[in-house]
């Protein structure tokens, strides 16, 4: 009886998904459309397999963000410390990592008891390979023979109509298994997101709770690309209980892309004049000494933006880098600057707040943008960079000589560095002072000055989010800060005060402006709706928030117009479809 209720009810269900149907007819599934429970499990299993394999040919980054928490009587938890850790991995050997970064808080990437747990009870030790090891469900038999699969409902993700499904271990005496749920897309049964924990392997190492999401990449690929960690009541020996946070990104998937576009480049059909237009002043084609020195800064400062895009922490140029050079160009014009060779910007793709200048090209790491509440504070971290430049502070040289670029990737943050000396960051932060006192953000600079004040205060409990590796570390004892209220002009009374007004957010938490691509790092601004009223204990600046991604079949590429509205300084999330409302709409089509 209970055999014929599924199959009757699948035979409804799977005849109104109509992505089922189409798939069919472009030779996806050679099976023929599923009318059973069975056969969509079968689709699911076997598509999951083709997903680990497909795996195994890249070499994605993987960032790992770790919070530990504490109790707080306003907040509810607050930061106590973090650790951080940026790594190469190569997934046709497993879960194989080479760190990129060397740092002293940086989590141990060996491990020496608890097989792939996460962390090690007698030390206190978190594993990086554990947390990238939450990109698979099973990578020793997900199928029907160990797992047993309950379907719940079906459900959105964003515009992506999913079949929900729990997941548990067909023999509880299996250890490492996965137990949880997992939403699969309805046209080609890719897993896109799933949720739970593995069983403890063992007395001495622990699994933890986490949530893994899966990307569109095109080519009816959908690539691991970020995992949300979390454990508030984790007991360990006899006393001892373990609150932590973490966020994993995954990006880089596709390293060969700045290839292919120089390839394609290559290949562009180029019109020629006949007649070609020939400056007849001949000492117009001729350089000065000064345009020749800043020329080759150019080529130094291009060589080192090529090789940091090649590695993948550098995100290719889009439309989040024009942005950030209209607020540059309007930090020039206001002051009167003509600049040459022009001004440039990039967004470095980690977490770690820090921002730097190679030659005329200001570089801002994502999570730095991330957590800036408003268009003025961000021309504030630009401004100090931008008096680098007015001061004619120079990039060194040295890599204009294309030989000095060649080195193995691991090394890459051991040669590069581009922070300044503590005289050449006191004149640049006095500069950006006078910048700001002439520039249209001028009336706006309380944010500013907020936002030091704040990174101050979390300073001790965030060491390694403020910690930079290539450039500078965002200043917390600002002197420039104390005159950010000299410079800023009064507003009047008479002004309206703008909307959401009442909602001050000193600083976001993480995830708060950008997402990107995990195929081709292009990173992009969100565009979430603006938050209503905000409870305290919402605002969390500096800390990690769970992932809720807006899931489509459309790769992401560049919007037409993109802008950092002041009034959605206090969303963390991109706009999403209710969950409940998708529902609903299934059950009506039945």
């Amino acid at each position: 009886m209970r055999s014929r209720r599924a199959t009757f009810f699948a035979a409804i269900l799977f005849a109104a998904i109509p992505g089922v149907a189409a798939a069919q007819s472009s030779g996806q599934y050679s099976g023929g459309q599923p009318s059973t429970l069975d056969q969509v499990v079968d689709r699911i299993v076997a598509q999951e397999k083709a997903e680990m394999q497909m795996l195994h040919q890249y070499s994605p980054l993987v960032e790992t963000y770790i919070q530990l928490m504490r109790p707080d009587q306003a907040l509810g938890t607050a930061p106590a410390g973090d650790k951080y850790y940026l790594g190469k991995a190569n997934l046709g050997k497993g879960l194989d990592m080479e760190p990129l970064t060397n740092d002293k808080g940086a989590p141990n990437l060996k491990y020496t008891a608890g097989g792939l747990g996460t962390f090690i009870s007698m030390s206190m030790q978190f594993l990086p390979r554990g947390f990238l090891q939450m990109i698979y469900i099973d990578m020793n038999g997900f199928d029907k023979q160990h797992y047993k699969f309950e379907y719940v409902r079906r459900e959105f993700l964003g515009e992506v109509r999913c079949l929900v499904f729990d997941v548990t271990p067909a023999k509880q005496s299996d250890r490492g298994r996965f137990e949880g749920r997992i939403w699969v897309e309805d046209q080609a049964y890719h897993i896109v997101r799933f949720n739970g924990a593995y069983q403890r392997p063992s007395k001495a190492s622990y699994f933890f709770h986490f949530d893994s999401w899966r990307l569109f990449a095109g080519d009816n690929q959908w690539l691991p690309a970020y995992i949300y960690s979390e454990e508030s009541d984790l007991r360990y020996g006899m006393t001892r209980k373990l609150t932590f946070k973490a966020q994993v990104r995954l990006w880089g998937f596709d390293l060969n892309a700045v290839r292919v576009r120089r390839e394609q480049e290559l290949n562009k059909v180029l019109v020629e004049s006949k007649a070609p237009v020939k400056d007849q002043a001949s000492s117009n084609n001729d350089y000065s000494p000064i345009e020749e020195q800043r020329l080759w800064e150019r080529q130094a400062e291009d060589n080192l933006a090529d090789r940091m895009e090649k590695l993948g922490v550098l995100s290719p140029r889009g439309e989040v880098d024009k942005v950030l050079e209209t607020v540059v160009n309007n930090l020039e014009v206001t002051n009167n600057l003509d600049i040459e060779p022009e001004m440039r910007c990039r967004v470095l793709m980690t977490s770690t707040l820090e921002s730097f200048d190679i030659g005329h090209t200001i570089v801002l790491s994502r999570g730095l943008i991330d957590v800036l509440p408003d268009v003025a504070s961000l021309a504030t971290i630009l401004a100090m960079e931008l008096s680098h430049v007015v001061l004619g502070h120079r990039v060194d040289t040295k890599y204009a000589f294309f030989d000095r670029m060649l080195w193995d990737d691991q090394d890459t943050f051991r040669h590069f560095g581009f922070a300044r000396t503590p005289e050449e960051e006191q004149t640049a932060n006095q500069k950006a002072v006078e910048l700001l006192a002439k520039s249209p953000y001028k009336n706006q600079l309380d944010a500013a000055r907020q936002f030091v004040q704040v990174l101050q205060t979390r300073s001790k409990e965030i060491p390694n989010l403020i910690s930079p590796h290539l450039g500078d570390r965002v200043p917390i004892t600002w002197t420039g800060s104390n005159n950010l209220a000299a410079a800023a002009t009064p507003v009047s009374s008479d002004t309206p005060a703008p909307r959401n007004a009442g909602v001050i957010f000193a600083a976001l938490p993480l995830g708060g402006r950008l997402k990107f691509d995990p195929w081709n790092d292009q990173v992009e601004l969100l565009k979430a709706k603006p938050v209503g009223t905000v409870a305290e204990r919402e605002k969390m600046p500096f800390e990690i928030t769970p992932f809720i991604l807006y899931l489509t079949r459309d790769k992401i590429t560049p919007t037409e117009t993109a802008t950092i509205p002041v009034d959605t300084a206090g969303a963390t999330t991109d706009n999403r479809a209710s969950a409940g409302d998708a529902v609903d709409t299934a059950k009506k089509t039945q």
